[in-house]
């Protein structure tokens, strides 16, 4: 039964209130490239999500989930540092191309790689999840996608991706075997923390259901009657191929009698709407301002500390690090601006959440005004989104009510000036670009 989103809050309130005799374990799952509606729990009439649809059935949902970027790497930095990607400035998933250079040839390139270095200093210098965790005993894991670099340089105290840009290091690297090739590594790591009796935490990120989209034959075969092309059956097939994985994980820390001791976390870094005529995402997801980029669930499990339900109130991403941390008896650090998802009058109080999006690659890592393309804020059942002219010159102001047209297909802010002004104001309040 769907309890009222006040009933829930206020339980889980309550409940995450008392205090722990021990920290729980956190294992984070992020999917890549996932988009909001692509869940059989959401009702899609196709796609199966079994282990995600019963995670939900047993943790709190946040059904008006966002991310504040539509793309991987500011996405992720947000989620690791609670900040937005204008305060972190990872705000693009590489630095500006160097002239006339692109693909590899740009990635060799020595100025580009030293730009890559200082945007891996900008999350070194600064706390993150698993950095404020080592404070309370805590050890850490990074699987999947990752951008950061080297995986300590994130704060984790053990991981996977070596970030060597001579052999591969990227957006991930050896991680990226993480749930496509093997459940291994992570099992390991679970295995080694409950035997030492130290609290853990999980950066579960597998490259899933991102391209390459190759599920296995079992799964495509299950989906290409049913989609409307090819490349559409594939990108099903791989929601179903992730959710498997997932299912395989909350199985083992069954297995090793932790999941009642485990605080386990969902979302997806960005959304993915696939273009059923080629091997892409389609317009109005990845990359853009609007929901089926941003948009995500956002399910929290803690058994016998989080009432099982569902909520409508926003949520965002930036949310993630101070809930996580307040669940471990951390204090979360001052600069992070988000609400404990489990504190039911702060997440009442907040009149508003926002979000931008940046140009792929960065115009100026130092200066994140200069990337800026839409800022978006959305307060109630309103989505404002205000264009960045020195990048978007020609985009208009657009107003959605989501409520009414959730694909956001009428732009109602001609008719509505005063909603307009009313919510540009919150977006200045919150950044204003220089």
């Amino acid at each position: 039964m769907i309890r009222s989103c006040l009933a829930v809050l206020l339980a889980a309130g309550l409940q995450s209130a008392v205090a722990a005799e021990k920290p729980p374990n956190v294992v984070l799952i992020i999917s890549d490239d996932h988009a909001w509606t692509d869940y059989s729990s959401n009702g899609h009439p196709h796609i199966r999500t079994p282990h995600i649809d019963g995670l939900a059935a047993q943790g709190l949902t946040y059904r008006r989930g966002y991310v504040p970027s539509s793309l991987c790497s500011p996405s992720l930095a947000s989620i690791l540092t609670g900040r937005y990607a204008h305060q972190h400035k990872v705000t693009s998933n590489d630095p500006p191309l160097p002239p006339g250079k692109t693909g590899q040839a740009a990635y060799d390139d020595p100025a580009f790689r030293a730009q890559r270095k200082e945007m891996v200093r900008f999350i070194e210098t600064i706390p993150t999840i698993p950095r404020l965790l080592a404070k309370q005993g805590y050890v850490s894991f990074e699987s999947g996608k990752w951008w950061g670099g080297n995986f300590q340089s994130g704060g984790f105290t053990s991981g996977m991706t070596h970030g060597d840009p001579d052999h591969g290091g990227r957006h991930g690297d050896v991680g990226l075997t993480i749930g496509r090739e093997t459940m291994k590594p992570v099992f390991d790591f679970i295995d080694e923390s409950t035997e030492s009796g130290k609290p853990f935490f999980l950066w579960y990120a597998p490259m899933m259901p991102h391209q390459p989209h190759n599920p296995p034959a079992r799964l495509l075969d299950k989906y290409r009657d049913k989609a409307p092309s090819l490349d559409v059956a594939k990108y099903w097939a791989m929601v179903e191929w992730f959710d498997e994985t997932c299912g395989q994980l909350l199985d083992h820390l069954d297995a090793k009698g932790v999941a009642n001791d485990t605080l386990v976390v969902y979302l997806s870094d960005n959304g993915w709407i696939q273009d059923p005529a080629a091997p892409r995402y389609a317009p109005r997801s990845k990359q853009s301002q609007y929901d089926g980029g941003l948009r995500t669930p956002i399910i929290l499990r803690w058994p016998g500390k989080i009432q099982p339900g569902e909520s409508d109130r926003l949520a965002s991403s930036i949310d993630l690090a101070p809930t996580i941390l307040t669940a471990a008896g951390v204090k979360p650090a001052p600069e992070m601006p988000g609400v404990n998802l489990l504190d039911a009058s702060a997440v009442k109080a907040r009149e508003a959440i926002f979000g931008e999006i940046f140009t792929h690659n960065s115009v100026d890592i130092h200066r994140p005004s200069t990337s800026l393309r839409y800022r978006w804020t959305i307060a109630g059942d309103w989505k404002l989104i205000l264009p960045a002219r020195q990048n978007e010159p020609d985009a208009p102001i657009e107003l959605y009510n989501l409520a009414s047209d959730p694909a956001e297909s009428k732009n109602l802010a001609e008719q509505n000036p005063s909603k307009v002004a009313e919510l540009s104001r919150l977006a200045d309040d919150w950044w204003t670009p220089g």
